[in-house]
């Protein structure tokens, strides 16, 4: 009897992702991918910038003087923070203690001589290895500037980003848009932001960093929201966490903190936006939220119907129930639960996934999701799939989508436009 010969397998070192790995290279199962996602639409409603890389190029832009100089200032001593940021503990707790650099920094080799900015192209390498055709960008450590304590502060360093992303970010890339930052503390420079930005190329919305403790619901706010649903532009809430919350603080470890507070801070606005009536008091303003993941939408409805039928009273505006309104919003899917598969079926259909959800990566974050999250998944129909990669925000934000790509329109009766 022959003496059968087990081949071993061969044993390879692969490369070490550090700080300075290109994109491309960490993206390479996603390029593997890309072939299959040519004829979508995809557009990728929640990525990252990095601006405290280039945060003398943002505290430029401040239009106070004083404030500048202020933020001068801090940037110039040893082992600060960058100028008037608020940093808060667990921020520097998202690389899983140098695990995944990348998430702290991206720090590969760009051509040099470029004139093209140096964030734009590490965004250009991350469409074209997901096959992205529009990308929208946040901030990253300004998620937490709702916490600051001086409302003038955030008002100074918010519109000083929108003017560094629209002058400097957007332009040299098409494919790039971004929702300007509402320095929601205070009501009346939001106000100011919605006349300066509206309207830029590149500006296709504006967004409330949610890490924060104002009501969405006061009085102040009501001039910001006709602002906004007169210029047709879409209002986001970008979810965040905060150690410095008390309420988190009992919690030990960061994967606690971080599973409950990015939900914890847009149900407590969702649920205001909604029991106070704002749905009807602008219909046509359209709202977004942004990093939430989706398992607690579902439980949203059933908790805010179930209350809602015991005590009509206290909600006089609602013609509808809860759940309603929210089947009228958009929610984007990162980071999508599919722990049970069953569930998070059940959830799709709970929130009209095919015409309201968003795909999301969440790119660079420890936590981003390809574009198989959600063309993998086994229970949604080709034309589903296509309306949430892309299709629903085509017709969200009225971008023009190639003929070739457009395939089966949202089954809606509004439609995107389309480029020939």
């Amino acid at each position: 009897m022959n003496k059968i010969e087990r081949v071993q397998p061969e044993i390879r070192d692969l490369p070490k992702i550090t700080v300075k790995t290109d994109t491309r290279d960490i993206l390479a199962h996603a390029i593997d991918e890309s072939e299959a996602l040519q004829d979508l639409f995809i557009v990728d409603i929640d990525a990252h910038v990095t601006e405290t890389a280039f945060w003398s190029e943002v505290t430029d832009r401040i239009d106070n003087d004083v404030i500048k100089q202020m933020a001068k200032s801090f940037q110039d001593r040893g082992g600060s923070p960058p100028g008037l940021l608020n940093v808060q503990a667990g921020m520097n707790m998202q690389d899983m203690f140098g695990r995944i650099p990348h998430q702290g920094q991206l720090g590969e080799a760009t051509p040099k001589g470029d004139a093209t900015h140096r964030q734009t192209i590490l965004a250009q390498r991350a469409m074209d290895s997901m096959s992205i055709d529009r990308m929208v960008v946040f901030p990253t450590p300004m998620l937490t500037l709702g916490m600051h304590p001086l409302a003038e502060v955030e008002a100074a360093l918010g519109s000083a980003f929108n003017r560094w992303l629209v002058e400097e970010v957007l332009p040299p890339e098409p494919r790039l848009a971004g929702l300007m930052y509402l320095p929601f503390n205070d009501p009346e420079a939001c106000c100011r932001v919605v006349k300066e930005f509206a309207g830029k190329p590149g500006v296709i919305g504006f967004t409330v960093a949610s890490t924060r403790f104002k009501p969405v619901h006061h009085n102040d706010y009501m001039k910001l929201y006709a602002m906004l649903e007169e210029a047709n532009m879409p209002l986001a809430f970008h979810a965040g966490f905060h150690w410095g919350d008390q309420s988190m603080q009992q919690v030990n470890r960061f994967l606690s903190m971080h599973a409950i507070s990015f939900v914890y801070y847009n149900m407590i606005h969702l649920t205001n936006w909604i029991i106070n009536g704002l749905p009807e008091r602008f219909p046509k303003l359209k709202v977004i939220w942004v990093e939430s993941g989706l398992a607690w939408v579902p439980f949203m409805m059933q908790r805010l119907d179930s209350e809602y039928m015991m005590r009509t009273s206290e909600a006089p505006l609602l013609k509808k129930k809860p759940s309603d309104y929210m089947r009228d919003m958009y929610f984007t899917s990162q980071p999508l639960e599919r722990s049970n598969m069953a569930l998070t079926e059940a959830t799709f259909d709970a929130m009209n996934a095919e015409t309201q959800l968003l795909f999301a990566s969440d790119w660079p974050h420890w936590d981003f999701d390809l574009p198989s999250a959600i063309t993998d998944l086994p229970f949604l129909s080709e034309q589903a799939k296509r309306n949430i990669m892309g299709l629903n925000a085509a017709r969200l934000f009225n971008l023009e989508v190639p003929s070739h790509k457009l395939a089966k329109r949202p089954s809606v009766p509004s439609q995107a436009p389309v480029l020939a």
